[in-house]
């Protein structure tokens, strides 16, 4: 059987809200998989409830004044723009789209439209896009001047430690478009409000009722630790160069594929308590390269009253979390990223914001309208299962609001690209509740779509790579619609990936409802492969998603209650644990190799950690027991949490070595379901999945594209990764040509070579091709970056010798794909210098199975 690369989108699951018990201040919800039993059955009685109401997608919102606060409907028109829509490229690209032309015509000219209105008001989208140097506080010439949107406020005033809370003395004025501003002048050659000091936007609405809250453009805000529930203080932001941290190196390039690290700076702690971005800096990201991720995504760096919610009920969108330490303390830790290669991704939340109205923008719509207020009013700006408020992106300040937010963060923090959560929400009026999208294209492209979000988002695109053109940014969509990960410039969205948000649902559905004699190679393969033709995705076998309390991790799922008495090295492992161990890691590589064009892990479970994961709460007594990582586990050398560990580092490292998750090519050429064997090609790289529980295959033939030999490059089954080292590492399989050249039905597994190799039940092995004109000293090999072994002080001078070939054999061959190791101090790279050397000494044994 032959498959590749698939154009259509498949089934994908309805989501529906996970919510966490907690006060009435902050409820929180992830997105679990319909039919997946996680402890919260009991909720989905009261939330599993549709929306109904639907705004017209033909709805057009005029603006004809210059930097009016509001879009709005009346007797001027919309200037007519001159642009060719009747050319989008993603239309000849898939011709299922061709019934939709007339959608695809009104999003790109609406879109066009925007643009427009921005150079005509705003002098282009990236001057729109600078807000934060308006909005909220600013120094300008000797003063301090602060400005705020509140067109339904009737009197306005700025308080806070400076003036003692009482705003008498400091009153603002407000515009004809609702903007409300004051200048405060320096005091003695200082500023009036001094730096770290708390501060709030007091105003009167229409009932005469004045309130307090936290300015909407604030870039810091914090809470009395010692005073329980006590709400947030905006806090003035503005240190003095001496205390500003300033960034000492360069964005690294942005990857050919990404091998992204999630992260929670908060619980990246092995102590009960929240961490901190200078510690998760110091101690954490060593471990990310030390894995050899090229990129981390950092969780919840949005200010969020509410620890429990994970960061996805924003209440403050400009601000660093405190609890994490000060915007400086972030500044650092994405330096020292940088300073090792690595990417930093933000997870960022403009899908919805925190219901709470005490610390979040949703204080401001008192007594507002839908034309005076970020969300939308009545139950389209109401989200029923994440009780949350839903923005109005049609609104000139929503999208000044949003896309400064996106430009904020990459220019004062340096991040290198976003991932956007809960996209399927936001492109579609009833949020993805209750709907089990099955790729039928009129779920994607009806009345029910929200061409106002889309619009918003494309725009969003195109900001952030006008801005860092090598940014990456990634959309959290379910529901797979078509165009999502389209350029902007063809008619799409303009992600430069989606998550591959089926996939572990799958393993999910295999690891609890089967056993493994049940599982479908055909299937497996299937639900791998089964992404739009020229939409990249992001594969992962488990995110956050998965280890969030109710669920399991995989490595929970399969060894469970083991997991605390049977990983000592000091004993033989149980069959439960050998079972666990050789699955966990067949299941993260062959998600890795053939899911998707990147890959993702969530801290902790490239070793197996064994506990989800449960934010202090009012259900579990607000401990942070379980808001931790256990560093110590994988750290222990007699635990057997190493060798998955140790695994997770050399499929990074493959991948850095051949980059097969960037190549185009992916060929599955057997899904044998009496074998369990899964086998398949990915950039030059082969790959033999045995599933099997039990049998063992010698001389087992496969296919591949170019005749050769073959060696191995990775191997599951090695001593070094807990496995039982049946597989020769010093063996060259030699290819036997198939068939009829150039006649793919008469060849094997239509492949027009193959070789034999020996699998064992529950391995994976990927195979290289060897250049044999490169051959002759063997440095270009990575046969051996599986076995990781111990070396004394004595192999110095050896590795001294093999690190000198490596660089005369680079110069020599001009190779692009000899691994840097000599920068990363880690015990795989360092089994790639041993096992080159092993290999300079050995003799060439042409040993044919």
């Amino acid at each position: 059987m032959l498959s590749c690369l698939v154009q259509f989108p498949g089934p994908a699951v309805a989501r529906i809200s996970k919510k966490v018990d907690g006060n009435n201040k902050a409820r929180i919800s992830k997105q679990i998989s319909v039919g997946v039993t996680l402890g919260y059955d009991k909720y989905l009685g009261h939330h599993n409830i549709g929306f109904s109401s639907r705004a017209s997608s033909n709805q057009r919102l005029q603006h004809g004044i210059r930097t009016s606060a509001v879009l709005i409907d009346d007797d001027s028109k919309m200037t007519s723009i001159e642009q060719d829509v009747e050319n989008i490229p993603i239309l000849g690209t898939d011709s299922g789209l061709a019934p939709f032309e007339d959608h695809f015509k009104y999003r790109v000219k609406r879109y066009e439209d925007q643009k427009k209105l921005f150079e005509k008001y705003e002098g282009g989208l990236e001057e729109f896009s600078k807000g934060y140097l308006k909005f909220g506080f600013n120094r300008e010439e000797g003063s301090i001047v602060y400005r705020e949107w509140a067109p339904a406020a009737q009197e306005a005033q700025i308080i806070g430690d400076f003036n003692g809370w009482n705003g008498s003395n400091h009153r603002m004025e407000k515009d004809q478009f609702g903007v409300w501003s004051i200048r405060i002048p320096d005091s003695n050659g200082h500023p009036a409000i001094p730096h770290n000091s708390r501060v709030k936007f007091q105003f009167k609405h229409n009932n005469g009722v004045s309130v307090d809250r936290i300015p909407a453009w604030i870039r810091y805000a914090t809470v009395d630790p010692t005073s329980f529930g006590a709400p947030y203080d905006g806090v003035y932001w503005d240190p003095p160069s001496s205390e500003r941290y300033q960034f000492k190196y360069p964005r690294p390039p942005r990857p050919k594929a990404p091998r992204i690290y999630e992260a929670h700076v908060g619980m990246s702690g092995s102590e009960p308590r929240v961490n901190s971005y200078r510690e998760f800096a110091d101690n954490v990201l060593p471990r990310i390269q030390a894995n050899n991720y090229n990129t981390v995504q950092l969780m919840a760096v949005m200010e969020h009253s509410y620890y429990a919610s994970f960061g996805y009920h924003v209440t403050n969108f400009f601000a660093v979390s405190s609890r994490s330490g000060t915007p400086e303390d972030l500044k650092y830790l994405i330096d020292k990223a940088h300073s090792m290669g690595v990417c930093v991704l933000m997870d960022v939340v403009h899908s919805h914001a925190s219901n709470n109205v005490t610390d979040g923008l949703n204080g401001f719509d008192v007594g507002q309208g839908s034309q005076e207020s970020y969300f939308h009013t009545g139950d389209r700006g109401y989200h029923k299962l994440w009780d949350s408020r839903l923005f109005n992106y049609a609104h000139w300040e929503v999208l000044r609001f949003l896309l400064s937010n996106l430009r904020w963060w990459l220019e004062e923090f340096k991040f290198d690209g976003f991932r956007f959560d809960g996209v399927t929400s936001m492109l579609y009026h009833h949020h993805g509740i209750n709907m089990a999208f099955t790729g039928n294209y009129e779920q994607y492209f009806s009345e029910d779509t929200d061409v106002d979000a889309i619009v918003y988002l494309m725009l969003a695109n195109c900001l952030i790579h006008n801005i860092l053109p090598e940014a990456t940014v990634i959309a959290e969509d379910v529901s797979g619609m078509p165009g999502l990960g389209s350029p902007v410039s063809e008619g799409g969205v303009g992600f430069d990936y989606r998550l591959a948000m089926a996939i572990p649902d799958k393993w999910i559905d295999y690891l609890k409802n089967k056993i493994d004699n049940e599982w479908s190679m055909k299937e497996m393969s299937w639900s791998l492969t089964n992404r739009r033709y020229t939409e990249k995705c992001i594969a992962y076998a488990e995110s956050h998603d998965q280890s969030i309390v109710g669920d399991k991790t995989i490595a929970f799922l399969l060894m469970d209650k083991e997991m605390y008495s049977g990983m000592s090295c000091l004993m033989d492992p149980s069959p439960v644990v050998d079972r666990g161990i050789a699955l966990h890691k067949m299941i993260h590589f062959i998600t890795m190799a053939l899911g998707g064009d990147g890959y993702l892990n969530f801290m902790g479970n490239e070793f197996g950690h064994p506990e989800w994961i449960d934010f202090p709460r009012e259900g579990n007594g607000w401990t942070y027991d379980k808001c931790r990582r256990q560093w110590n586990l994988v750290d222990t050398e007699h635990l057997r949490y190493k060798f998955m560990n140790a695994f997770d580092r050399a499929m990074n490292l493959l991948d850095e070595k051949f980059s097969f998750l960037a190549s185009p090519k992916q060929i599955v050429s057997s899904t044998n379901e009496e074998d369990k064997v899964i086998v398949f090609e990915r950039g030059d790289l082969v790959f033999v999945f045995n599933f099997h529980p039990e049998n063992m295959y010698e001389g087992y033939k496969i296919g591949c594209d170019l005749p050769g030999k073959y060696r191995v490059a990775l191997d599951s089954d090695a001593w070094e990764f807990g496995g039982h080292g049946r597989v020769c590492h010093d063996a060259d399989h030699f290819t036997t040509p198939e068939g009829i050249p150039g006649v793919p039905d008469a060849n094997f597994n239509n492949r027009p070579n193959s070789f034999k190799v020996l699998s064992p039940p529950r391995t994976c092995v990927a195979y290289y091709r060897v250049e044999e004109s490169k051959e002759t000293s063997n440095v270009g090999d990575l046969a051996d970056a599986n076995h990781v072994r111990d070396f004394s002080a004595a192999d110095n001078d050896v590795i001294d010798n093999a690190m000198a070939n490596l660089v005369a054999d680079e110069e020599s061959s001009n190779r692009e794909d000899v691994p840097d190791i000599s920068a990363a101090d880690n015990d795989v790279n360092d089994a790639v210098m041993a096992n080159v050397v092993a290999n300079q000494e050995s003799s060439n044994q042409e040993d044919v199975e």
